[in-house]
């Protein structure tokens, strides 16, 4: 197969800098919360109203650990998938492939899972 023309593609990495800056968002307004000692009260009484019981400010430690960790590596995988794709590296486009796939859980990330599984996608960032 010869060279594919990969100009088309020039605005797929936008798509996971959107997503990265999303999720940068994301975890400063959830820092900023816990931070809190309002928003740290707001997220105990959340807890109490799901019926959880027991030492609350361990469960709080957890669920704001969780939430940190999910929050930084989204961004991190999306920021990954930009410069990855921005340099045309295969490991760029694995990693548009990963976010795309967790993003297809709520059916948002289907359209691009699809345009980066086709052959001529996957050829311009050098996977066979």
């Amino acid at each position: 197969m010869g060279p594919v023309d990969a100009t088309r593609l020039r605005w797929l990495p936008f798509i996971f800098a959107a997503g990265a800056i999303f999720w940068l968002v994301e975890l400063a307004q959830f820092a900023a919360i816990a931070a809190a000692p309002a928003g740290r009260d707001q997220l105990i009484e959340a807890l109490r109203q799901t019926g959880i019981s027991g030492d609350m400010t361990t469960l709080l430690i957890a669920d704001i650990a969780i939430v940190l960790f999910i929050e930084i590596s989204a961004a991190a995988l999306h920021a990954t998938a930009y410069f990855g794709l921005r340099a045309r590296r295969p490991w760029g486009w694995i990693a548009a492939v990963v976010v795309s796939g967790f993003w297809s859980l709520i059916l948002l990330g289907i359209p691009i899972l699809v345009l980066l599984l086709r052959r001529t996608t996957r050829h311009a960032y050098g996977i066979s």
